[in-house]
């Protein structure tokens, strides 16, 4: 995401930065937001969802949190890939409650980070080694996470499977559905 979306600087290690892209998903997610879809934000979407709210991200997590914790790999320059670490989850959490777990290994792929939380989300994760803030949940939407990692790239892994297993029973479950207003955002009354 180019940083001029969130007031923030350019940095050599942000690449193919699509302004159209970024000002389309930064609607979608305000567009989200306001109805009450179950919303789970991948990785980038994490950071839509936030920069979309007022929140601000680091461009560059070793810039200010170091190497202690690698959040991708780049074992050679311009080639980028996941890698694995801890996640510390709080045991109060939306998120803890859909893997049932509060400590699980997460695939990471990922040079940017959220900075600043905006109003209305709280973190409910971090990175066990270098306390990067990896998942958020939205205080006042009745199912919006937002994760850092890639639970699509672990799919066998039971944590990630609950955590896609709970999204499809928040969909099925919310009265959206049955509910044509809620669909289009106007008031019933």
């Amino acid at each position: 995401m180019d940083p001029a979306c969130y007031n923030g600087f350019a940095h050599p290690t942000i690449y193919s930065v699509d302004c159209e892209r970024d000002a389309f998903e930064l609607q979608l997610g305000k567009f989200a937001l306001e109805r009450p879809l179950p919303i789970l934000g991948i990785c980038r979407g994490l950071q839509i969802l936030i920069v979309a709210c007022g929140g601000t991200l680091i461009p560059h997590i070793p810039d200010v949190y170091g190497t202690s914790a690698l959040h991708r790999l780049e074992p050679e320059p311009g080639r980028r890939l996941p890698t694995e670490h801890l996640v510390r989850i709080d045991v109060e959490s939306l998120l803890a409650d859909c893997l049932q777990n509060s400590h699980i290994s997460v695939v990471s792929w990922h040079h940017q980070a959220i900075d600043k939380v905006p109003p209305g989300w709280r973190v409910v994760a971090h990175a066990s080694d270098d306390e990067v803030i990896e998942a958020v949940e939205h205080e006042h939407h009745p199912w919006a996470i937002g994760v850092q990692w890639h639970p699509e790239l672990s799919i066998l892994d039971p944590n990630h499977q609950r955590l896609f297993q709970a999204l499809v029973q928040a969909a099925q479950t919310r009265h959206f559905w049955d509910n044509p207003n809620l669909a289009t955002g106007s008031d019933p009354g």
